[in-house]
């Protein structure tokens, strides 16, 4: 209790990078950050403005690509500006709103490919009956929803971490303010914010993951019942966008918090950290523009649009 003292910042270790390599990985972020903002308004730009994109796969697609720009853009412009400065200080109101937007944006993407799987789920499994299940009222509450429980569940932890008091150990092991990290350098009792985050933070997760899994099991389900193979290369085709997004996006959770490993264990943190924060938000604007025909026509109508008004 002596050591504990009024916090005003916070201190970001960053990336374990020699020094000499700094001017390098820092192009390289940067870039992997231009790709990130590019990729993914393109995706919101082409919806917006293309009629044949108006559907509701799109719809939560287009708030997918809004939810990866916002999630990057919390981490990466502090990692940048630390890589190129001697100061890697950060406020202490600053931290918690970093961590704060944090948790909104990743646990908003955790509850879009959710509600994106069973967006799949009713358009293969009920396809006649796809338009009046998923109207516009049912798509637009799913998605505000999805915002109000987000915000509800960060501010609850954001709360629980600003009651407590911390040592003169300041120095965050990371590139950006994480929780775990946090509440590693507090003095005082932190059992409820553990409790909060088994309880809440698992329910959280594990539950939109297990919706997923039981949507692609129906999936597959419905698609044996098949006979046309062409008919079951156009049901991969739909999903396979999707399911290589969920597969990157609970991957690194599951290497993380599913299969920890007591050496390294912080190296290992921060890399499936830069895994979900920086590479799985630049991949998807490629996953779903590269394997996705509509979006490739619709940026051809759009192209073509602009030529003809030229």
């Amino acid at each position: 209790m002596n050591n504990q003292t009024i916090i005003s910042q916070f201190l970001l270790l960053g990336l374990p990078i020699p020094l000499e390599h700094k001017h390098l990985f820092f192009a390289l972020f940067l870039a992997m950050y231009l790709n990130i903002i590019l990729g993914n308004l393109l995706i919101i730009i082409l919806i917006l403005l293309d009629s044949h994109l108006h559907t509701p796969m799109y719809f939560f697609l287009s708030n997918l690509s809004f939810s990866d720009f916002c999630f990057s853009s919390v981490t990466i412009p502090k990692l940048l500006q630390n890589m190129q400065s001697q100061d890697t200080s950060i406020s202490y109101a600053g931290c918690l709103t970093q961590m704060y937007f944090f948790m909104v944006f990743a646990n908003l993407e955790n509850f879009l490919l959710m509600i994106m799987a069973y967006d799949r789920y009713v358009a293969i499994c009920f396809p006649l009956h796809y338009t009046s299940i998923m109207n516009p009222k049912l798509c637009v509450s799913l998605v505000v929803l999805s915002w109000v429980f987000t915000i509800l569940y960060s501010m609850l932890h954001t709360l629980l971490l600003a009651r407590l008091s911390f040592c003169e150990d300041i120095v965050i092991p990371h590139f950006f303010c994480d929780i775990s990290a946090l509440l590693k350098l507090a003095c005082s009792d932190i059992y409820i914010n553990e409790l909060m985050i088994f309880i809440v933070g698992g329910l959280d997760t594990v539950i939109p993951f297990l919706l997923i899994v039981v949507s692609y099991v129906q999936i597959v389900c419905s698609i044996l019942k098949f006979s046309s193979t062409r008919g079951i290369h156009k049901v991969f085709s739909t999903c396979g966008s999707h399911l290589s997004v969920v597969s990157l996006f609970y991957g690194t959770i599951i290497g993380v918090y599913i299969c920890p490993s007591a050496n390294n264990s912080t190296v290992k943190e921060i890399v499936m950290a830069l895994m979900y924060t920086v590479v799985t938000p630049m991949l998807n604007p490629f996953i779903y523009s590269l394997r996705n025909r509509d979006m490739k026509k619709a940026l051809i109508r759009v192209l073509c649009k602009k030529q003809i008004s030229l």
